[in-house]
């Protein structure tokens, strides 16, 4: 029984998550088309001379800290959002959402062998890895669901939307 509340939570989540994976997926080539743009490779190069000569402990701190900065940048989002300022308030989330994912792409595949060195950090990986792929699985027959409706003749689809349409008008309506 509690299992089935649950699951609306837990697909919710997945959901959330298979985002982060997404954009961490697509945020990848585009941090290396940017370091290929501005001369960021030759810096990588560097940073990946210097994380060799790291412990695993300490290649983590180089991971952890440049995502730090972004933080205040989330603070201010969350202020304009806070004043109403809503556009500057979603362009601001969202840039420090992309910033923050490129930054930590780039600096993954930087630090990647150094931090799988440590077992606990390998486990981390792991887990996350397999969790990708249940939440993959959780969410994979509602995408599929929603291909078929998006892929129908049309007639499912339209009358289906139109009566949800109507339902929320009506409840709209009622609640003034």
């Amino acid at each position: 029984m509690m299992r089935r509340l649950l699951q609306p939570l837990w697909v919710l989540l997945a959901i959330i998550f298979l985002i982060e994976a997404w954009l961490w997926d697509h945020l990848e080539p585009v941090v290396a088309w940017f370091v290929a743009v501005v001369p960021l490779r030759a810096f990588k190069q560097w940073l990946a001379d210097r994380v060799d000569t790291l412990s695993p402990a300490m290649t983590l701190i180089v991971f952890i800290v440049p995502v730090i900065p972004l933080f205040p940048l989330k603070l201010v989002g969350l202020w304009l959002l806070t004043h109403k300022h809503w556009m500057g308030a979603v362009f601001t989330i969202l840039f420090a959402k992309f910033l923050g994912v490129g930054v930590a792409a780039f600096i993954f595949d930087v630090t990647r062998p150094k931090l799988l060195q440590m077992e606990w950090f390998e486990k981390l990986y792991k887990f996350v890895l397999a969790l990708r792929a249940k939440a993959n699985e959780l969410v994979d027959p509602v995408k599929q669901r929603i291909r078929e409706i998006l892929s129908s003749a049309g007639g499912g689809w339209s009358s289906r939307t139109l009566r949800l349409i109507q339902r929320f008008r009506k409840s709209v309506r009622e609640a003034r």
